[in-house]
């Protein structure tokens, strides 16, 4: 089953940490998220312990995540990011605002990936929760030989019963991915 999602319904919340507000793109029951967040002054990140967390940045330059272990570089648009939701973090931001993509999953329950899909690039995906999204433009997208073509900030919701083939038709989209664990 395939779902637009227009961002007319997108969810603003406020972080844990007061600090901003997260669009939720895509959600279920506190078991995963998947949202745009601007990163406006550097601060420190909500705890988000027994979560598996995924970044990508899709607009501005320069994010760096300061751990107790040392930094997350998340300066490179287009670049996912992995990290678990318990470790403490310090944004620190370089070059001004930013923008990020995230995608936050109960380990318990969920196991999560997120995918850069361009023009010619074509991804098998389990059976799962997959969310397609246009970050940075309009982009289109060929799901099991049809295509989608998504306006800027539009997303697909494809509930994948079986495997199924994903490729990228023009611009640059965001596939993230829930799977059982």
């Amino acid at each position: 089953m395939i779902t637009p999602l227009d961002p007319s319904h997108y969810r603003r919340t406020p972080w844990k940490n007061g600090g901003g507000v997260t669009v939720d793109i895509a959600e279920q029951d506190g078991v995963w998220r998947f949202g745009r967040t601007p990163i406006t002054t550097a601060g420190p990140f909500s705890d988000y312990a027994g979560f598996d967390r995924l970044q990508v940045l899709v607009a501005g330059r320069g994010l760096v995540l300061d751990t107790p272990d040392g930094e997350i570089d998340v300066r490179t648009p287009l670049k996912p990011v992995r990290f678990a939701g318990e470790t403490p973090i310090v944004s620190r931001l370089e070059a001004g605002p930013v923008e990020v993509v995230n995608l936050i999953g109960a380990r318990a329950t969920v196991r999560i990936a997120l995918e850069v899909l361009q023009a010619g690039r074509t991804l098998g995906v389990e059976a799962g929760t997959h969310l397609a999204y246009a970050a940075q433009g309009a982009a289109a997208l060929d799901i099991d030989g049809k295509t989608w073509r998504l306006a800027a900030d539009h997303a697909l919701r494809i509930d994948a019963a079986a495997p199924t083939m994903i490729a990228g038709n023009s611009g640059v989209l965001l596939l993230g991915s829930i799977l059982c664990a």
